[in-house]
């Protein structure tokens, strides 16, 4: 038997002050890292691995922009690392603590208050960079819920009202939209776990707040398929059955009195199979109560809700 050497992430994640998720994030998408694999599929990564965490880390902290330094090569990373902290730069190992960042880590709003600067000056850099950092400060949930939720609310709202551009809309929802791809696919689940279906209904356009859903079910041990936007009830039926799912969760922001969705949602209901269950949420779906209500949806006014739901039917679905 071959031994295997290394370290399991959460070691990786107490050397390097990164959470789990940054780390598989990092590792998924940027290739930053690249660990070893057991012969069950888990992660070892070697002392090299955790150095170069620990230098991303760091530059991360002042300023740059992961998709932009992760793929150097260790002593590029180094010496931009060195030049940052000047002359008094220590090894990753023994670097005293970082200095302030120009945000206040422990308040959600104030990363909100950036993130729209960086929204209102079409900086695509910033904006990702902000959620990285945030995402390495706060758990996952605090993330979704107390950042990235009410920012696309208000920059929902602003669009609507005609204070933000079109431009400065289709900028952020690119980058949180790829931001929180990356998030839901950084985490594994078992073959035998339920599967639910993440969509939109026609004429929602709106991706975000799905995508957002996707997340929290993943995380909480479902098999998710994102099927993304605005698709017609005979798409969303067909993969449902296709992937035998076990939920179908609609995300319903914008328009608030779209005379055909209605409709549209009984005719999804009449399409599932009996044993799926149909979820409804977001920012308009009181509108269409009468509806949902019609055709015995579940009605889920947060992502606390979803979280209530996925741990419930979860349970029974694995009893």
């Amino acid at each position: 038997m071959i031994e295997q050497t290394g370290y399991p992430i959460k070691v990786v994640a107490n050397r390097t002050g990164l959470s789990p998720h940054v780390i598989r994030i990092w590792e998924r998408r940027y290739q930053a890292v690249t660990p070893e694999r057991t012969p069950t599929n888990r992660r070892l990564y070697s002392d090299d691995d955790i150095e170069r965490l620990k230098l991303l880390h760091q530059a991360i902290e002042h300023g740059h922009s992961i998709g932009h330094i992760a793929d150097l090569p260790f002593d590029e990373l180094n010496t931009l690392v060195q030049t940052d902290l000047g002359s008094t730069w220590t090894p990753p190992s023994m670097a005293p603590p970082l200095p302030p960042k120009n945000v206040d880590e422990t308040d959600p709003t104030t990363y909100i208050a950036q993130c729209m600067e960086a929204v209102k000056n079409l900086d695509a850099a910033t904006l990702e960079n902000l959620l990285a950092r945030a995402s390495v400060e706060f758990s996952q949930v605090k993330l979704i819920e107390q950042i990235i939720e009410p920012l696309m609310h208000q920059i929902g709202d602003m669009w609507q009202d005609g204070s933000l551009r079109v431009a400065d809309e289709h900028l952020a929802s690119a980058v949180v939209r790829s931001f929180v791809g990356s998030l839901k696919s950084a985490y594994r689940v078992a073959d035998s776990a339920p599967c639910i279906i993440f969509t939109t209904p026609a004429g929602q356009m709106h991706e975000i707040g799905a995508l957002l859903a996707a997340t929290t079910a993943a995380a909480a041990g479902w098999k998710v398929t994102y099927l993304g936007p605005n698709l017609p009830a005979t798409e969303i039926a067909g993969a449902a059955q296709k992937n035998a799912a076990r939920a179908v969760a609609l995300s319903i922001i914008h328009p608030a009195d779209d005379p055909h969705l209605g409709p549209e949602l009984i005719n999804l209901r009449r399409l599932l199979a009996d044993g799926v269950a149909l979820l409804a949420g977001g920012r308009a779906v009181s509108s269409y109560r009468r509806h949902l209500d019609q055709i015995g949806a579940y009605h889920l006014a947060s992502l606390e809700d979803l979280r209530a739901y996925l741990k419930s039917a979860g349970v029974a679905a694995n009893a």
